[in-house]
């Protein structure tokens, strides 16, 4: 079995491809993640940015191109893998019946180590919804809860697809607190969101990935110096012709 190497970047894409019914939603992307570096994606809906996520977690297979996290394949290592990369997608797709309790042990029993559920619990304030089942919790408390068990396994590497989407303010503090914690354990992640504030708050560089291709790539500062632009939302709309909330055309 293919062991993770120190060597590497902790992802690497080169020259990634994918089509789906003939149409390129990833488009010749590369691109590379240091370790304990947190990287914001940037793009409309329809960009390719979940496609490329799934791509890296092994959930997709790439049509072309090649990816590392950690020097192992996302498709070919599939379970050491698993060993150090956390997910959480845009949608949970969690058992509605189980209980926050029920469903930190079932995860926590994939893994050799976890974080203790005590903790996790207190880090993303759900401590009082223990056991209270899925399908019962807000919105916001199943969003932080998928956030508990991507955590859960001690990752090296995370990717968070729209962690704070649909969040009120306080909720979205909430999650940033537990990310930042991640980042001083020094966790690699990718963070997929539309939210410039947040982008700007917890990424170290930011990548605009606009009809499949990566447009640029970059720190917030160097983004707009290369853009001509004031802040980071101006320099996305220079970059792509829309808004961060547009949806994007495919043709």
């Amino acid at each position: 079995m293919t062991t993770p190497s120190s060597e590497h970047p902790a992802v690497q894409v080169e020259h990634l491809t994918k089509r789906y019914r003939g149409l390129a939603a990833l488009d010749d992307v590369g691109f590379h993640v240091r370790r304990g570096e947190t990287i914001g994606i940037l793009g409309v809906n329809g960009a390719g940015k979940t496609t490329m996520v799934e791509v890296i977690a092994g959930l997709r297979r790439p049509d072309g191109g090649r990816v590392q996290v950690l020097g192992l394949d996302p498709v070919r290592d599939r379970a050491a893998l698993r060993a150090v990369l956390g997910v959480q997608l845009q949608e949970a797709d969690l058992h509605g019946a189980l209980t926050v309790d029920e469903l930190l042990e079932l995860y926590g029993g994939f893994y050799p180590d976890p974080r203790p559920r005590e903790e996790l619990l207190d880090l993303v304030e759900l401590r009082d919804k223990a056991g209270h089942r899925f399908e019962r919790l807000s919105g916001g408390q199943q969003q932080r809860l998928s956030v508990a068990l991507a955590m859960i396994g001690r990752p090296r590497v995370l990717i968070l697809d729209e962690l704070t989407t649909g969040l009120d303010p306080v909720g979205r503090r909430r999650v940033w607190a537990a990310v930042e914690q991640l980042q001083r354990e020094r966790a690699t992640i990718l963070l997929v969101s539309h939210a410039m504030d947040e982008v700007e708050r917890l990424c170290d560089r930011l990548l605009v990935l606009h009809a499949g291709r990566v447009r640029m790539i970059g720190t917030a500062a160097e983004i707009i110096a290369r853009a001509g632009t004031d802040t980071v939302e101006d320099a996305f709309v220079a970059l792509t012709g829309q808004a961060p909330h547009d949806e994007e055309v495919r043709r």
